[in-house]
């Protein structure tokens, strides 16, 4: 058998990291220099709902918010937990290319296989990715798991999903990606007065890239439908993930649409997490699906 684990960037509800029994090793930011704990496993889908719009509207008034790494101490207790249980070591990570915390992970592991040699495995599957592109695909590992799947054929069938997972989001507020220097800030400006509103993607190799942009926020919202329609594959048997960064309407909205369309399986609807919702900001929204190899996009 092996353990689940995932950053709480991948954002799972803590209801689904519980019914799917992941486990979820928490980002921590400093908001106005208090400790904020991203994930809390305790919360109901309404509670991290309010939390998350609590969070974002205070990102709107200005609040200073510091993102940070999970040291390697966090990755190895979690870790070894799992191996002192006798079991195996699952990860799936945020994208290396926007983050190093899957660097943390694996000099955590290396530390473990050192020490308990080769009577257990750890595999780490970087997600190239963020959000609940990472946490559905902890939730096929553990439907695979469920079936009596082994921890390397897991995790070799869902690197292949990695290729095939795509992530497409707009934001509400052109600022925010100029602090993390995507765009210059006198192109944030420009765009913010023209209400020109992009949809970004992650790549093929887990960096975060300009797709293409739109003028207007409601037709950005079914550009990005359309895309998702267009490019998703085998529908009826996908977890189609939705994040918002309080733009909860506008999510339903989504789905309603979506639905419309085309039939899934299950739609994951949850507040953006607050590790990589603190750089793209409040109405950020995002699309996670399994469809055309993202480098086709």
């Amino acid at each position: 058998m092996f353990q689940i684990f995932v950053d709480s960037a991948a954002n799972l509800p803590a209801v689904t990291a519980k019914q799917y029994d992941i486990h979820v090793i928490s980002f921590v930011n400093l908001v106005d220099s208090k400790e904020i704990t991203c994930f809390d496993p305790d919360l109901s889908p309404e509670e991290e709902r309010q939390k998350g719009t609590e969070y974002y509207q205070a990102m709107s008034r200005g609040c200073e918010i510091k993102t940070g790494l999970i040291s390697t101490a966090a990755f190895e207790e979690a870790f070894r937990s799992a191996l002192e249980a006798d079991q195996d070591v699952l990860y799936f990570s945020l994208s290396k290319n926007i983050s190093g915390t899957y660097n943390s992970a694996r000099l955590a592991s290396e530390e473990l296989l050192d020490e308990f040699g080769e009577k257990h495995k750890i595999r780490l599957v970087d997600s190239l990715n963020a959000s609940l592109a990472q946490g559905i695909l902890a939730v096929y590992a553990s439907e695979m798991r469920a079936k009596g799947m082994s921890v390397d054929e897991v995790a070799d069938t869902l690197e292949y999903y990695v290729g095939k997972m795509n992530g497409v989001f707009t934001v509400g507020d052109l600022k925010y990606l100029s602090r993390t220097g995507r765009i210059k800030g006198s192109v944030a400006t420009i765009g913010n007065v023209l209400k020109i509103k992009p949809i970004l993607r992650g790549n093929k190799d887990g960096y975060i890239v300009s797709y293409k942009n739109v003028r207007g926020r409601k037709a950005v919202l079914n550009e990005l439908i359309r895309l998702f329609c267009e490019t998703i594959e085998d529908p009826e048997n996908q977890i189609v993930g939705i994040a918002h960064a309080d733009a909860y309407e506008e999510s339903l909205y989504m789905m309603e649409e979506i639905q419309k369309r085309v039939k899934v399986r299950e739609f994951i609807n949850t507040s953006y997490d607050y590790c990589t919702g603190s750089h793209v900001g409040p109405d950020t929204i995002a699309l996670f699906y399994l469809g055309k190899d993202r480098s086709l996009l």
